[in-house]
């Protein structure tokens, strides 16, 4: 099936700046911009009975809260806000999460595997602290001065990030969230963080998919410190293939592009897409060779030490999926450095 056909949006445009779009009965898009090269994020306003509901809530910092208070002016005080909703970790989703509930007095919903590893990397606990990262990845051959650099970005989550919910409701796996009159299923998935919600409404036909599916660019899935050994290529693959049973008529509502139908055709290509990045790495372990050696392989652009960071991490889950698939081991070297090279029978 020919994505580019199956895969289609029924918007040309994203919402302008303070505004809203509604893209189903009671369900609104806010864009709000992101300072990266992936510049944007969408977040979601549902109706609530007599207020609102929040669906993730931008970077921290003044921009932002700037305009969603464009965005909320439309709607208080006669629409107050009920309740956040985070779907993940990430500070372009959790960034303005404690302020605006602060502002509206209300507690953020969130997963408890997002909730503890957002503290985590706020605080810096091992594992999950820049030192572990950048050995981790000098581990999988990353030159000194690469890692070092990484070392001096410093905690640039706390940036995005500046103050974390102290506090949250938690939502589990399969959990029914209730909002204004209909119904949300939390749908878990794992791979590009470690209990990422997606929420689906099956009255209205809509998925808020976060970043679990993306409808032009991939979703980066990442092996991090804490748990380096992780097949998260797998975690991921077997949750989209969870996202796949939903109906094929279902809107998509992602954190990035625009909402689309053709799910199963998205994730379909996503599915190819990492077969073939993984096909790529064993022809190129011929020989043994780290995660660093083979950034070229995966990434032909040329990458800055941001960059770095997600490729690395995505390098190596791609390698230890096709470790744990048995078609490739590690060798051990003198160097302590991590080296893949193609299993032969």
């Amino acid at each position: 099936m020919d994505q580019a056909v199956s895969v289609r949006s029924p918007h040309e445009a994203p919402p302008a700046r303070g505004t809203t779009i509604e893209v189903a009965p009671g369900i609104h898009w806010v864009r709000m911009p992101l300072p990266f090269a992936l510049d944007h994020i969408n977040l979601w306003l549902l109706e609530d009975e007599d207020g609102i509901t929040l669906v993730d809530c931008g970077l921290g910092g003044q921009l932002t809260h700037d305009i969603w208070g464009e965005v909320l002016a439309a709607w208080l005080p006669q629409r107050p806000v009920r309740r956040i909703i985070v779907t993940h970790f990430h500070p372009d989703h959790i960034g303005m999460a404690a302020r605006l509930a602060a502002d509206h007095g209300v507690t953020v919903s969130m997963t408890l595997g997002e909730f503890l590893v957002a503290h985590a990397i706020w605080q810096q606990i091992p594992g999950f602290d820049i030192e572990s990262m950048a050995r981790h990845f000098a581990s999988h051959g990353l030159n000194e001065t690469v890692c070092d650099a990484l070392r001096n970005f410093g905690n640039r989550y706390r940036k995005g990030a500046p103050a974390l919910p102290q506090r949250f409701d938690r939502m589990f796996d399969n959990g029914i969230l209730t909002i204004g009159r209909r119904q949300w299923r939390v749908i878990c998935g794992h791979g590009h963080s470690p209990e990422h919600a997606s929420l689906y409404c099956e009255s209205a036909g809509v998925l808020i998919s976060g970043d679990m599916v993306l409808p032009r660019i991939s979703t980066n899935v990442g092996v991090h410190a804490s748990s380096p050994d992780d097949d998260a290529l797998a975690q991921f693959l077997d949750s989209l293939a969870r996202l796949s049973t939903l109906p094929h008529d279902t809107l998509v509502l992602p954190s990035h592009g625009l909402p689309f139908y053709g799910l199963q055709a998205r994730i379909a290509a996503l599915g190819a897409h990492h077969d073939d990045r993984c096909a790529e790495l064993l022809a190129a372990i011929d020989r043994p060779a780290s995660a660093a050696d083979l950034l070229p392989v995966l990434f032909s652009r040329p990458l800055d030490t941001f960059q770095t960071m997600f490729a690395m991490s995505e390098a190596i889950a791609h390698l230890n999926h096709v470790l744990h698939a048995g078609k490739a081991r590690k060798v051990e070297s003198l160097d302590g450095i991590i080296r893949f090279v193609e299993k032969r029978d």
